[in-house]
């Protein structure tokens, strides 16, 4: 095997080719664990603390395995950096002729025959719509990925990008008659060949499960799947292991053979009536649940009144559109498409409506344009279970955040690693000197109607003596506005000149960049920003953290998992939320200190942590901080000059 500790020593060719490196032990002795369990052909859950350099840890021993390796990270953002940066950086270091190739969902990619049809036809949402499929032409006409990240004129959130990509669903396959110019069939070409190929979890599990031809091809042929940021997977797992169906495909569905009413089939008469009549039923449906976007059990949408009458009339409506586009499915393949896809829908919809599995739990998930309806499994051990043992690779889960207080049980139950080997390595940054974790005294129990108010106020002082640099990260979208709210009167009051943001002002990226090129900024924010945010430097000096993120207790999919496990004589609480809690607690913290020279506080206000007797458990899992429950210490703090 090759001789890692030469390879990451501080004379070593990483340390060459590679500006600002530093030799840190725990990398070392991660990258080697990883290099065993890839011999061995063994499954390996690793938690490296911020700082250790994972990635690099697990890339040596990737490119230099001699197989093929999957690796999988949690967003595409992460897999676009892994894979143009990282990747080329390390692979130079080690001058490893090693081939590599990334491969996203199909939304990622320019679909010819979609694209012409769009120009074709010309229905678009907007003026700006029709303005960039113009661009997204020339691009594909010139591009060798056909990838969407490359045309930065057209943004990523754009609605011309669902007219131009295909889905699984509406992809016609080699009916296509662009087959042989497809982006998405080269860019699994390039991955089949090459011997690195990075993914993303989404693909991973979404081509798994379903047999597609990406992924699902990519592992007879690999001896190492590696997943970054594996805290995402269970939840991730669990989308894809279940049964679902959205109402936006039965609209999709309607336009696309309405579609094919004006280019192909106009002589039959009857097809705008049932795709009109499918579309007015999809949207009576939605009305059923009001305004508010929403998650419920399927027993609570069972008591809403026209929940049952409506979607029957779904299923009515479906099926006469699928028996009227048999009829005409001979004619061409996107005919036969719209005809399979509404049979399958059909098919779905009746199964989501028996509700025979009782592994599986119903709820109902409502947005602004559509609702769906989800079957979720209870747990995915078993199912991924069955992935793992299939043939003999290595298998290696990484992140920051795996363990409750060293203790790594909770995820294994979660995803069926039971048989897994586990490390664990303390992060190398000096935190007793870097950091202050600060528990206010005095505040009410996070039930208490004042308690969102007491927070705010609360924060405030810490916001003024680290002079703004601050992330509020919240629970829940309603603690967020509330603080801004009250945050945005004080700073006004106070004559303070923080700028302050929130979640939803702008996308993520952009908002980050505010926060960093101000340098004093508040942001204010909810889930998005409690993971896979890195702000390096004194603009963000303080995290403060308003109550411990225990999942919902209304949330459809916990309530039942409570059910289940306090059913077998398990204590729910101690087994599944308080570790869920602690890892997404760990998380936000995580946002803290990113390097060597970063200094803050990190403040977090509920004083359950203080005052329940599992709160010891919660205290203990995060990471070495200095401590105090005094104001005068965060100022102190901050009154020295780092």
């Amino acid at each position: 095997m090759p001789d890692l500790e030469r390879i990451f020593s501080a004379d070593g060719p990483l340390a060459e080719a590679i500006p600002g490196y530093r030799q840190r032990q725990q990398q070392v002795e991660m990258a080697q664990a990883i290099q065993q369990a890839i011999t061995d052909n063994a499954t390996l859950v690793t938690e490296a603390g911020t700082g250790t350099g994972k990635t690099f840890a697990y890339l040596v021993p990737a490119l230099l395995s001699g197989g093929k390796v999957i690796i999988s990270t949690g967003t595409k953002t992460l897999q676009d950096q892994l894979f143009n940066r990282d990747l080329p950086a390390i692979r130079d270091a080690l001058k490893a002729p090693v081939t590599t190739a990334i491969l996203k969902g199909r939304a990622n990619y320019v679909c010819h025959y979609h694209m012409k049809r769009a120009v074709n036809e010309g229905r678009f949402m907007s003026r700006e719509d029709a303005q960039y499929v113009h661009l997204i032409k020339r691009f594909a006409e010139t591009s060798q990925t056909g990838d969407k990240n490359d045309l930065s004129t057209v943004p990523e959130n754009s609605m011309v990008w669902q007219a131009v990509t295909s889905t699984r669903d509406n992809c016609l396959g080699q009916e296509c008659p662009d087959y042989k110019e497809c982006f998405v069939m080269e860019a699994r070409k390039r991955a089949l060949a090459a011997e690195v190929v990075v993914v993303n979890h989404h693909l991973f599990f979404a081509d798994v499960m379903l047999r597609d031809e990406g992924v699902a091809e990519l592992l007879p042929a690999s001896n190492a799947v590696i997943f970054d940021e594996a805290h995402q997977l269970p939840e991730t797992a669990g989308l894809f292991f279940g049964e679902d169906i959205s109402t936006s495909f039965l609209m999709e569905l309607a336009r696309d053979a309405h579609g094919e009413y004006l280019t192909d089939a106009k002589d039959c008469v009857d097809l705008p009536a049932l795709t009109a009549a499918l579309e007015k039923a999809v949207r009576d449906f939605r009305l059923v649940f009001g305004l508010e976007g929403a998650r419920m059990p399927v027993q609570r949408a069972l008591q809403l009144k026209d929940f049952d009458s409506a979607l029957s009339n779904v299923g009515e409506k479906l099926l006469e559109l699928g028996k009227l586009l048999q009829t005409q499915a001979e004619r061409g393949p996107w005919l036969e498409n719209c005809w399979q896809r509404a049979t399958s829908l059909h098919l779905q919809l009746n199964k989501w409506l028996a509700g025979e599995d009782v592994n599986l739990v119903r709820w109902v998930e409502v947005f602004t344009q559509s609702v769906v309806l989800h079957a979720t499994p209870l747990s995915v051990a078993e199912i991924f279970n069955k992935q793992i043992t299939a043939q003999p690779r290595a298998w290696i889960f990484t992140s920051a955040t795996l363990a409750v207080k060293s203790d790594f049980s909770h995820y294994l139950n979660q995803m069926g690693l039971l048989e897994s080997r586990t490390a664990r390595w303390e992060s190398p940054f000096d935190y007793d000197a870097q950091a202050l974790l600060y528990a206010p005294q005095g505040l009410p129990d996070p039930n208490h109607p004042d308690y969102i108010l007491a927070v705010a106020e609360a924060a405030l002082p810490v916001i003024k003596a680290a002079g703004g640099r601050t992330f509020m990260l919240c629970t829940s979208l309603r603690a967020m506005r509330e603080i801004h709210g009250w945050l945005q009167n004080a700073f006004d009051r106070d004559g303070l000149v923080y700028p302050l943001l929130i979640q939803g002002d702008a996308t993520r990226s952009e908002l980050l960049e505010r926060f960093r090129q101000l340098g004093n900024a508040v942001l204010v924010g909810s889930q998005s920003f409690w993971e896979g945010v890195d702000v390096k430097g004194e603009a963000l000096s303080v995290v403060i953290i308003d109550k411990l993120p225990f999942a919902p207790p209304d949330d459809p999919v916990l309530s039942a998992r409570i059910d289940k496990l306090n059913a077998e004589g398990k204590n729910a609480f101690m087994e599944y939320q308080l570790p869920y809690a602690t890892i997404t607690l760990k998380q936000g913290a995580g946002r803290l200190i990113r390097d060597e020279t970063d200094r803050g506080v990190l403040m977090i206000c509920d004083p359950r942590m203080l005052t329940k007797s599992y709160g010891k458990r919660v205290w203990q899992s995060l990471p070495p901080f200095k401590r105090t429950k005094a104001l005068i210490e965060v100022e102190r703090f901050f009154a020295v000059v780092a």
